[in-house]
């Protein structure tokens, strides 16, 4: 519907194996739920607006709010790559540096700091303010989670 009013869109999809009775078939589910990547110019929200299906524009701070032409080509070969036969993608906590974090499990379990990288390692640290003195340590990023703030 996006594309019959003259608007690119892009909906990725990761490809599964069903299986019927009666055949077995690859099927193309949603990497977002819910989510369909759009290019429009401003003057075109409304019309995208009006497309059935569309509830909301993501928008920061009142502006729809645009994805990296980089990061849209980087989910574009993960996609591909997955469809390929690769394992398949799977969600992690979308967490920055700098961010306050807790360990999930391990030996470290339960520790509270702030994720570092460090030549694209995580790092987690952690502060004595009192002491003004800080340690940190390396850890998978799979098992760190945003502190609830």
């Amino acid at each position: 519907m996006l594309r019959l009013r003259g608007v690119e869109s892009y909906l990725p999809l990761l490809e599964q194996v069903r299986q019927w009775t009666d055949r077995t078939k690859r099927v193309g589910f949603p990497l977002f739920a819910g989510y369909v990547f759009v290019r429009f110019s401003p003057g075109m929200a409304h019309e995208v607006l009006r497309t059935p299906g569309v509830l909301t524009i993501i928008r920061n701070d009142g502006s729809p709010a645009p994805v990296q032409d980089e990061e849209l080509e980087s989910i574009r070969i993960l996609v591909a790559g997955a469809n390929a036969g690769t394992s398949p993608p799977e969600p992690v906590e979308f967490l920055e540096e700098g961010q306050e974090v807790i360990v999930t499990e391990g030996p470290f379990g339960g520790i509270r700091g702030m994720l570092v990288e460090d030549r694209s390692r995580a790092r987690v640290v952690v502060r004595l303010s009192a002491l003004r003195k800080a340690l940190s340590v390396e850890l998978p990023r799979e098992i760190l989670r945003a502190a609830a703030s």
